[in-house]
């Protein structure tokens, strides 16, 4: 039996990310605009935490009040991402170990205007499911 470990699956690197070198996750459809957002911005969280960065930065504790339902692992993992695609700036604050501060960068404010469509949509979307429940079944 051998002695050597091998890494979880699930804890790989995406990339070549060193700093100053963000390249972003690689689009899963060739030159498909769509999954080349998706990648970006896509899944349960991401929307939702530029979203509230966009009031301005905030610390990880922060984040995670305004998002009560999320992990911290996948915080984490979502700033990692987020950073990766150059749409968040970490920022230490102070000396080590140091509360750090999150922030939209000036490539990060471009997915507002799509923030505040899907939050418009996600409104008229609430009101459509609950006005077909109180509609009488005939």
């Amino acid at each position: 039996m051998s002695s050597i470990k091998k890494a979880p699956s699930g804890n790989h690197t995406r990339g070549n990310r060193s700093k100053g070198n963000n390249i972003g996750r690689p689009n899963p459809v060739l030159g498909c605009p769509l999954t080349a957002a998706l990648a970006a911005v896509g899944g349960k969280w991401k929307l939702i935490i530029v979203y509230w960065l966009a009031e301005g930065p905030k610390h990880f504790a922060a984040l995670r009040r305004v998002i009560p339902g999320i992990s911290q692992k996948v915080l984490t993992e979502q700033l990692r991402e987020l950073g990766g695609d150059g749409i968040v700036k970490r920022q230490p604050k102070g000396s080590v170990p140091s509360p750090v501060e999150y922030s939209l960068t000036d490539y990060g404010q471009s997915v507002l205007p799509l923030v505040e469509d899907v939050r418009l949509w996600g409104r008229a979307h609430l009101e459509r499911l609950t006005s077909q429940t109180d509609e009488p079944s005939t």
